[in-house]
């Protein structure tokens, strides 16, 4: 299947499950798992609520954009990244030639419900979250699709099931990373 030089690179908006999703791949592929936020706070000493208060999401994204270049520079390893990392034009360069991208796409409701009690997320703090996930679902959906080479609904809570359909997308991924795929992890048969 893999080679254990190969990396996925997990990307999404926020609470689309790419820390939940990826830790299960990672494990079940015996390859390393990496969350790109707890990348860029345990070299900051920092969280990333105060990060985007004290420095602003201008610096953040600075951060975000070398913890991707370092990470994505490494070997075996299944990253998760922080929602808006496909925002920086190098970042998603990295992300395309330096492993399989898989973008877990999830509906705006299914985000919302997720993340309804976070308070770690500062985009989130608004009058309106469904409102902004909606906006950045539309900012970023078409920099989520041009990095992907596999797409993944999804839709259902059991992440085993979808583990299984990223499981069965990528050896084809790997043998033609230009055969981009669409998977919905609701209908296991569905290409």
């Amino acid at each position: 299947m893999l080679n254990p030089t190969s990396n996925i690179f997990l990307v999404g908006l926020m609470g689309a499950g790419k820390t939940t999703i990826g830790r299960a791949l990672a494990k079940k592929l015996n390859l390393r798992f990496v969350d790109a936020d707890q990348e860029i706070e345990a070299r900051t000493g920092a969280s990333i609520p105060l990060i985007f208060e004290i420095e602003g999401e201008a610096s953040f994204r600075q951060r975000e954009a070398d913890v991707i270049r370092d990470l994505t520079a490494q070997q075996g390893i299944v990253l998760a990244t922080g929602g808006g990392a496909v925002l920086n034009e190098e970042s998603r360069r990295y992300l395309r030639e330096r492993g399989t991208v898989v973008f877990l796409r999830a509906s705006v409701n299914s985000i919302l419900q997720r993340t309804s009690h976070d308070k770690n997320r500062p985009l989130l703090q608004t009058a309106d979250p469904r409102a902004r996930i909606e906006e950045l679902s539309r900012q970023r959906a078409p920099f989520y699709q041009e990095v992907a080479h596999i797409i993944i609904e999804t839709g259902r809570p059991n992440v085993q099931s979808v583990v299984q359909s990223i499981l069965s997308q990528l050896a084809p991924a790997t043998v033609s990373p230009e055969a981009d795929s669409v998977q919905d992890s609701t209908n296991p048969t569905s290409a």
